[in-house]
């Protein structure tokens, strides 16, 4: 007779007359039952199955029991619900609601070919390990035999935005910018950035409004515009392969006011731009007069005050060309507070305010988009010790913040959480305690009876229920 376990009881401080004790013993109980919302924005978009496509398996089918489509699946989700590290997946692969996220139809693991795995339905640290670490010739590794397509993975990126829209928009702004990753080993690619004052990497992000496009790592002992007008040209590319009339601006601070990329963008390529410009001994005689104006507004009322004016300038070495610059002759409390943006938008057709408060002042959102990958899905978990397989993690937090922004670009438009970050999300949408019984027919998930979002949470699956399934 097999005797029976019983969990030790832990003694908590009684409730009035009543003891509070409590035991590890309820069975199949999961945290994260919200997350069946990003499976069906799954089942809705097909982001990972196509991330999936971009991999190559050259392992031997005879012993493989998860598949590639299931490896990034469950690593992507496992980034958006909250779990950063490989080593979570050692305790995630027993969780049968990841399973059933992820598409396993044993959700149990009671059918896996090794005994020591059976009750784990999903693929363990090593196993994920050796994905990311796969290198270039992955066909031929012993053990590292999953390739990727990095070109592909970039495409996918620019395809998922494109395809959000029903039709073409007039314009559209991609936003540039560099931030740090810090690195906190002996990586490859390691070197000390005097500006951020740490050993960093320096990754490149282009964003246009809340969609990613492009993320890619790079080494900290460059310029931070290196590498724009490659991305540039390839993003520009796909999109005016869908949308050949759209007008395209760019749009970044001054450290991406570089002759090259102002250069390209006049070019044959009908690009725009509005480039924030450092200041200089020129530039700021340039505008005494509107300073002088500036000031004496301020002194009058006592509330800040701005003038603008437009010129032409061209530096003494580094430009090729004179451009238009836009400067802003601004007085605050605290004093003088100019600022400059050099922009090939025409003249007439926009004024200068607009262009700086309007367009060039709302770059600031995207740095809040670098924050929410960064901090909410991980993107700086760049320990291992390549720069190719810190790409992948960096691709793997890319992709989960694309599903995180389908789900509240799909899912949460018209409910409270409409604006809301992906911890936000997470925290309020995902994070929900239920039990998960499986049955031959059926995986009953029953969630917590006291959640206090189950009518957003309702709202949402009404939502993407209106949606038609791409996989």
């Amino acid at each position: 007779m097999n005797t029976e376990c019983k969990t030790e009881t832990i003694q908590f401080h009684a409730l009035g007359s009543r003891e509070v004790r409590g035991q590890f013993d309820g069975g199949d109980i999961s945290t994260d039952a919200g997350g069946l919302l990003l499976r069906e924005t799954e089942k809705r978009t097909g982001i990972l199955k196509r991330f999936a496509g971009c991999f190559q398996d050259h392992r031997d089918p005879r012993f493989v029991e998860h598949g590639i489509e299931q490896l990034v699946s469950q690593r992507v989700y496992g980034l958006c619900l909250g779990y950063e590290d490989l080593n979570d997946h050692d305790q995630l692969r027993s969780d049968p609601m990841l399973a059933v996220m992820v598409g396993e139809t044993d959700p149990k693991g009671r059918t896996r070919k090794q005994a020591r795995d059976r009750g784990k339905a999903l693929a363990g640290k090593s196993t994920l390990n050796r994905l990311e670490l796969s290198t270039e010739g992955a066909a031929k590794h012993p053990y590292k035999k999953i390739g990727r397509n990095e070109a592909a993975i970039d495409r996918l990126m620019v395809d998922v935005f494109v395809q959000a829209h029903r039709r073409a928009p007039r314009q559209i702004i991609l936003d540039l910018d560099a931030t740090d990753d810090p690195i906190h080993g002996s990586q490859e690619g390691r070197f000390f950035h005097g500006y951020y004052r740490h050993y960093c990497y320096l990754p490149l992000y282009i964003f246009c409004g809340e969609f990613l496009l492009c993320a890619r790592l790079r080494r900290s002992d460059i310029d931070g515009a290196a590498g724009s007008v490659e991305e540039l040209e390839r993003i520009v590319g796909q999109i005016r392969q869908k949308w050949p009339r759209v007008q395209i601006v760019i749009r970044a601070d001054s450290g991406f006011c570089r002759d090259e990329i102002l250069t390209w963008c006049e070019s044959q390529h009908r690009v725009d731009y509005v480039i924030g410009l450092a200041k200089n001994n020129r530039l700021l005689g340039a505008i005494e007069t509107p300073m002088a104006t500036a000031k004496k507004r301020f002194d009058r009322t006592g509330k800040p005050a701005r003038v603008f004016k437009t010129f032409q300038y061209q530096t003494r070495d580094s430009w090729s060309r004179e451009r238009r610059i836009i400067g802003k002759a601004e007085h605050l409390t605290k004093g003088a507070n100019p600022r400059f943006i050099v922009t090939s938008l025409p003249k007439g057709r926009t004024p200068p305010r607009q262009i700086y408060e309007q367009i060039y002042c709302a770059r600031g959102d995207m740095e809040n988009r670098i924050k929410e990958q960064q901090l909410g899905l991980f993107a700086d978990r760049t320990s291992t010790a390549t720069m190719r397989a810190n790409q992948l993690r960096l691709y793997l937090s890319s992709v989960a913040y694309m599903l995180m922004q389908a789900l509240r670009r799909l899912g949460l438009q018209g409910t409270e959480l409409a604006r809301a970050q992906c911890t936000t999300i997470r925290l309020k949408l995902l994070k929900i305690g239920a039990q998960i019984h499986v049955t031959v027919r059926r995986v009953w998930i029953r969630m917590a009876g006291g959640y206090p979002y189950a009518a957003v949470f309702a709202q949402v699956y009404a939502n993407l229920q209106k949606i038609p399934l791409r996989c």
